[in-house]
């Protein structure tokens, strides 16, 4: 196979988009295309245009949005489609990208992530989401994604003694982390204190899914983030060195949750992580830094261990130690998460591996993980039943 580098990133701000979703998109592909110096005129050179929406029909009445984005940025005559693999859509959309080049039918392919959610309210966001949990055996019955999280937050405190106060620490270091990346939609530093400590803590920051409290729980966004992706061997037509997509591992697991063998594995990121690091040919411990699926807090401490980056159940003692911070061991979501820089669904897995290339470049300002070479992103569809793992590295 050919070697698939990244030679442009874009990214809007998350947040509450004032613009169409098409529109949106485009800000992002702009940016991603500016990056890599293409212009949107004849001989632009981009073979392939793939977008990642979850609710684009649903939500914003639009279909083939694919389509319509290449007609917007006059891309045309480049071939298009539109992925939809839940929340973790936007990774799959890079992994199409990638076996486009790597099979030889493409030399450049333009991956855009986006969603604009905040067109309804967060009830029926909150309903949306949940159409991905298996219609007769948990969706019937009221189920959501938060009050999944919250039982697989309580077995996982009772098997391996995290605390409410390990889950308050995962979303102030992530709070931190969002308050030096311009495109993070919640720019505040909640009080440790205040938050989990305090004798009004229970108003100022009440129970969602009990243990699982508001700032436990990653917002609803609006935004897109974009990538092109190039044939390593034409890396001297852009002007920065690609970064090279080392492996992509994906996996599945079973539907139903209550099914699974273990509720408190997660069986899908586990495989996933696997195959990518077989694929790159590395191991956990060469990771520099990680982009982990943090829609809610226990799933960064839970997706660590999984991913192999620490023993199963010392994920939040990590956190403790504070070596998921910047500046410590292994720094996890530099970019704020899903937790603090936001969540658009389609777009998340194309915005953590942006994350990651810009830390790869040295470009992530005061959040940069100095030196990194290698970086790793976990992109979490349903509640774990369909996941993509990618590891990027930078090479000299």
């Amino acid at each position: 196979m050919r070697k698939v580098g990244i030679a442009g990133v874009g990214h809007t701000k998350f947040g509450r988009a004032e613009v169409s979703l098409v529109d949106m998109l485009a800000l992002a592909a702009l940016e991603a295309l500016d990056d890599a110096g293409i212009k949107t005129t004849e001989g632009h050179g981009v073979d392939q245009v793939f977008v990642a929406s979850m609710g684009a029909g649903l939500l914003n009445r639009q279909s083939s949005v694919a389509s319509a984005l290449v007609d917007t940025l006059n891309l045309q005559p480049a071939m298009a489609e539109t992925v939809e693999n839940g929340p973790a859509s936007g990774a799959s959309a890079v992994k199409l990208g990638y076996m486009a080049i790597a099979s030889g039918m493409c030399d450049v392919v333009l991956v855009v992530g986006g969603e604009l959610m905040r067109v309804v309210t967060g009830w029926e966001a909150t309903d949306f989401v949940a159409t991905m949990l298996h219609p007769d055996a948990e969706y019937a019955y009221g189920l959501t994604l938060p009050a999944f999280a919250g039982m697989f937050t309580r077995l996982y405190m009772d098997k391996y003694g995290v605390t409410e106060k390990d889950l308050a620490r995962v979303a102030v270091k992530n709070h931190e982390h969002a308050m030096h990346n311009p495109v993070a939609h919640i720019q505040l530093v909640p009080s440790f204190h205040a938050i989990i400590e305090d004798e009004d803590a229970h108003v100022i920051n009440p129970y969602v899914a009990e243990p699982l409290r508001v700032y436990d729980v990653c917002p609803v966004s609006d935004g897109a983030a974009a990538l092109v992706l190039c044939a390593m061997e034409l890396a001297d037509r852009f002007p920065k060195r690609p970064v090279r997509i080392a492996g992509i591992g994906q996996a599945t697991d079973t539907h139903v949750v209550a099914e699974r063998d273990v509720p408190t594995d997660l069986l899908a990121v586990r495989l996933a992580a696997q195959r990518a690091f077989a694929m790159a040919g590395l191991r956990p411990e060469d990771i520099d830094v990680a982009e982990l699926h943090d829609a809610f807090t226990i799933l960064e401490i839970a997706i660590s261990e999984e991913a192999g980056l620490f023993p199963r159940g010392e994920g939040h003692l990590a956190a403790r130690r504070g070596e998921t911070r910047v500046g410590g061991r292994i720094p996890i979501n530099t970019s704020g998460g899903l937790k603090a820089k936001g969540h658009p669904l389609g777009a998340t897995g194309v915005s953590q591996i942006v994350e990651l290339v810009r830390q790869l470049r040295g470009e992530a300002g005061g959040r940069q993980v100095e030196g990194a070479r290698h970086g790793l992103a976990v992109n979490f569809g349903g509640f774990g039943n369909n996941v993509v793992t990618t590891i990027v590295s930078r090479e000299e």
